[in-house]
């Protein structure tokens, strides 16, 4: 039951002529530092995201924080730190693995493990205040739950090596400058803002937004002649949606854009 965890906040937004809307929120005052407790609910309501998708996922922190990096206290001593470096990776492999569109709503600090948990959405959405950062470097670390592999597949080897060796905070421009971040907002309005957003995904076909995120994600890590026969293959396999159908009668009778989907 997603309504009992300790660590999240999970609620649901009905959708009018749309699946729901799913809003996590970590929390975990003061910082929503990142726990090895917190982590295995955030896996239990991922993959429950994945057997059985909503219209899209939003991810935020409760209060002051996104999330201002992993619980140090349980990787300084060696018998709590392989458990919460195996949470991290179950949980965000499984954030990643989430078959719909997801958005990071960015409010205040992104750094280490929550920088790292917004790369693993799709899109997001920050705070003129918001700042991301891999600071790891400045403990002697290195990123560990996806600093220097997801981070480096969004942007490119070159600037992550930037952010990763400097321990470099971005503000909120520097981050949608390094094409990182969709939309920067007030900060009252990041919420609001990828709630919306994430609204009108969830209006749309599914089948085919699901289709498009797994072709992208699996052909980025492949060769791609490998990627261009999956595209091919999803592609083909749309036609056979009442989604495709409903939205190829509307474009001929009045244009594109003005079909309702059911997600079917």
């Amino acid at each position: 039951n997603m309504n009992n965890f300790e660590n999240l906040q999970v609620t649901t937004h009905p959708i009018e002529d749309g699946a729901p809307v799913v809003e996590i929120a970590l929390n975990r005052p003061k910082v929503n530092a990142l726990s090895t407790a917190l982590l295995e609910e955030l896996l239990i309501a991922a993959e429950a995201c994945s057997a059985d998708p909503p219209g899209a996922v939003v991810i935020t922190g409760a209060g002051r924080f996104f999330a201002a990096g992993a619980e140090i206290s349980e990787f300084t001593d060696l018998a709590t730190r392989e458990p919460l470096l195996k949470a991290f990776r179950d949980a965000f492999d499984a954030v990643a693995g989430i078959p719909c569109p997801t958005i990071a709503a960015v409010n205040g600090l992104a750094l280490g493990g929550g920088a790292e948990l917004a790369w693993c959405c799709d899109y997001r959405i920050a705070g003129e205040s918001t700042v991301f950062g891999q600071p790891e470097i400045l403990l002697g670390i290195i990123p560990g739950a996806g600093g220097t592999q997801r981070l480096a597949r969004l942007i490119g080897a070159a600037r992550a090596k930037e952010i990763v060796f400097e321990g470099e905070q971005l503000t909120a421009e520097d981050a949608q400058n390094a094409g990182l971040v969709n939309a920067v907002v007030p900060d009252e309005e990041i919420l609001p803002t990828a709630i919306a957003r994430a609204e009108k995904l969830a209006k749309g076909p599914l089948l085919a937004l699901r289709a498009a995120k797994t072709a992208i994600d699996t052909g980025i890590d492949g060769a791609l002649s490998d990627g261009l026969d999956l595209e091919g293959e999803m592609f083909d396999d749309l036609f056979n949606t009442n989604d495709a159908a409903t939205g190829i009668a509307t474009f001929f009778e009045h244009g594109p854009g003005k079909a309702t989907f059911t997600g079917t």
